[in-house]
C-alpha cells in the first residue's frame, strides 16, 4: 500500500458548490473510492490517495492536474481509496464526485405506463 499526498491552488476556484461533499465509486477490483469534502482551505485543493498500486506517483499528479486545469475547483479536501484503478476510471470518478458537488440533484419517481 503506498500513500500519497498532493497540494493544488486552483487559479479563480471556479466551481460552485450546492453540497458539502460526495462520495463515488467502491474500491474493488479495478476501482477506487472516491470522497470530496468542501472544506476552507485557503483556496487550496488536498489530495489523499491510499493506493494498492505503488510506483505510478507521476500518474495520479498529471490525472489529478488534468482534473484541476477542467473544473478550477478551490477549497477541497479529497480522498481516494484505489484498487488499482486505470488513469480513465480515476478521471471519471473525480468528475463524477465533482459533479454531484456542484449540480443540484433532484430525485423524482419514475412512473411506469
Amino acid at each position: 500500500m503506498e500513500h500519497l499526498a498532493y497540494e493544488f491552488k486552483a487559479r479563480g476556484g471556479k466551481a460552485v458548490f450546492k453540497n458539502k461533499f460526495s462520495i463515488v465509486g467502491v474500491v474493488a477490483s479495478g476501482n477506487l473510492e472516491l470522497m470530496m469534502e468542501v472544506k476552507e482551505l485557503g483556496g487550496r485543493c488536498l489530495f489523499s490517495i491510499d493506493t494498492a498500486a505503488a510506483g505510478f506517483g507521476t500518474t495520479w499528479k498529471a490525472v489529478i492536474g488534468d482534473f484541476m486545469q477542467r473544473h478550477q475547483p478551490a477549497n477541497l479536501q479529497v480522498s481516494i481509496n484505489d484498487n488499482a484503478a486505470s488513469p480513465a476510471v480515476v478521471s471519471l470518478r473525480l468528475d463524477q464526485a465533482i459533479e454531484a458537488l456542484t449540480k443540484e440533484v433532484n430525485c423524482h419517481a419514475v412512473e411506469n405506463g
